[in-house]
This record gives structure tokens, C-alpha cells and sequence, in this order.
């Protein structure tokens, strides 16, 4: 089952498009991360789909409705970032009893417990909580609501390294305990690659890249030798990334539609072939220049 669908979707501010004619799926019961650089468009997106705001044009359908101001979408969706809005009059422990409430799968046990294990006061108030606390609490309340559609858009922010591990453990036993639709937006690619199902990369609001993340970690490889030799390796290759290491030697990135027999040749020439952190050719897919800073550096 798809719960989400978007055909030529865009989105303009100020006559420049944010979203320019994106078209995707999302299956039920993934965790997908959408990735790309800042200014991309990846929150505009999740607003959309969350029925926060209207596309420009185009369609989106959400459980096979139309998400804004859909109650439907609404009830059964919850979109986690760090402006998550929550009444200051009511104390911690209050909001976590008034999203019993609200949330129909709510889990009120396992909220405590997260709640205790990261040490919070239930007499303290949302609104003076740390940069770091704010996204804790709004991560336990993602996590507790076992919404059907569950978004989180980098729900780290401020928290420090010891306790995005948890989170990102939490969430993984969480999931496979009570499988929902997850879409993670987040600049930790590294920490989440194991997590993810799907990948869904956008730059320039546009789909860059949307695969599973199995199929991503072999989708390029590196090649690193003398540069005459990587040079003529990679000519006429779709190439991603190239730079100089030392006086005369060059790794580059390429899209990985050679053989087992040209990647074994590759080897007997001295080249040195090998994989490609996820995380890292998502940078370089979406870096403008093929060298990344260092072409800033180098004189033509």
C-alpha cells in the first residue's frame, strides 16, 4: 500500500520554486530518509505531506486523500521537529497525559519510561527546556504516538551524541515492535544509514535519487591510483567526485555499472577500487562542484 503518492509536485515562494515537479512513493510500513542539503526543500516537502501547507501545483495524496487540512491526515500523522508548538501553561508530566488523549495508539508506558530515563523534572515547562531537552521530549512524544505516518524532521537537533544514539536505538526497537511509515530528514545521514529502508535524496526541489538503501551502498565506487591512469579509467564514466592525494595521485567517484571483470582488471593496473559510505556520496551527488571546497582552491 502506498501512504504517500506526489506527481509533479510543486511549491513557490516569492515566484522562485522551492519544490519543482517532484514525483514519488512511499510504502507502508518503511522508514524512509529524505536527504539533501539545506535550502533543498526537504521541510517544505514534509509540511506538505503533513497538511501543514498547500503544493502550488501539482498532486500529493496521503492516505489516498488530499493532506491539507485533512482530518483524516491529521489523525493519523504526527510531525516531529524542534517547533513543535505545546500549551506553557501545563507542566511535562500534563502534556504527556493530554497526548493520551489525543493520540489513538498512544503507548503512556513506554512515554514514562523514556520520560524517567532521560531524566526529565514532570514539573518543568516545555517552553524552558533546553535546545537539546526541547527535541528530547518532542522525540518521546514521536515515539509514543505510534502514529500510522510518523515524521521526523532532524529531530536531533541540540542533542548531543550519547543521546541521538538512543534515540536512534529507541526508534529502531519502537519500529520493529509496531511497524508505521517513518520519514526521518536528517544532516546525520551517517548516524541513520543502518536505519534506513529507503532513501529519498532531493536538491534543487527536485528527486534526485529514491532507492533502498541496500541498493545505494553499491550504487558507486571509488578509484584510487596515478591520476593518469584513474583518468583514463573513468573517461566517459558518469563521475561524481574527483580529487588529487599527493602530487600525483587521484581518487574519484563513479557510478558503479562496470563488470566484475573490468572492476578485477582495474585492479591489476594498480588501481584501488572500493565502496562508498552512503553518507558521503550524498554529498557528493549534491555538491555543485566535482572537488567540493577544494576547487575553490585550485587557479584556473
Amino acid at each position: 500500500m502506498k501512504v504517500i503518492e506526489c506527481k509533479d509536485l510543486t511549491k513557490a515562494y516569492m515566484r522562485r520554486n522551492v519544490l519543482n515537479n517532484l514525483s514519488f512513493s512511499i510504502e507502508e510500513n518503511k522508514i524512509t530518509g529524505l536527504i539533501g542539503r539545506n535550502g533543498a526543500g526537504k521541510t517544505t516537502l514534509l509540511k506538505i505531506i503533513a497538511g501543514f501547507i498547500k503544493q502550488t501545483s501539482g498532486d500529493i495524496n496521503v492516505f489516498s486523500e488530499k493532506p491539507f487540512n485533512s482530518l483524516n491526515v491529521s489523525a493519523n500523522s504526527i510531525f516531529v521537529d524542534d517547533q513543535m508548538g505545546f500549551p506553557p501553561a501545563l507542566q511535562l508530566r500534563e502534556l504527556l497525559e493530554v497526548a493520551g488523549s489525543f493520540y489513538p495508539n498512544w503507548d503512556g508506558e513506554l512515554a514514562k519510561r523514556l520520560f524517567d530515563y532521560f531524566s526529565f523534572d514532570p514539573l518543568h515547562y516545555h517552553n524552558r527546556l533546553s535546545k537539546g531537552k526541547t527535541s528530547t521530549f518532542n522525540m518521546i512524544i514521536g515515539l509514543a504516538a505510534r502514529c500510522p505516518l510518523t515524521i521526523f524532521d532532524e529531530p536531533t537537533t541540540g542533542m548531543d551524541a550519547a543521546v541521538r544514539k538512543d534515540f536512534y536505538r529507541a526508534l529502531l526497537k519502537d519500529y520493529i515492535a509496531h511497524p508505521r511509515t517513518i520519514i526521518i530528514s536528517s544532516h546525520h545521514l551517517d548516524e541513520i544509514e543502518d536505519l534506513l529502508e529507503d532513501i529519498l535524496l532531493i536538491k534543487d526541489g527536485k528527486k534526485h535519487l529514491h532507492m533502498p538503501m541496500e541498493e545505494l551502498k553499491e550504487w558507486a565506487i571509488g578509484i584510487k591510483g596515478p591520476s593518469k591512469a584513474v583518468h583514463e579509467w573513468i573517461d566517459e564514466k558518469e563521475t561524481f567526485y574527483e580529487n588529487y592525494v599527493g602530487a600525483d595521485t587521484m581518487y574519484a567517484v563513479v557510478k558503479n555499472d562496470f563488470s566484475e571483470s573490468l572492476l578485477q582488471e582495474a585492479s591489476h593496473l594498480g588501481l584501488e577500487i572500493s565502496s562508498v559510505r552512503p553518507s558521503n556520496l550524498c554529498v557528493y551527488l549534491t555538491n555543485e562542484l566535482k572537488g567540493g571546497i577544494d576547487d575553490v582552491f585550485n587557479e584556473s
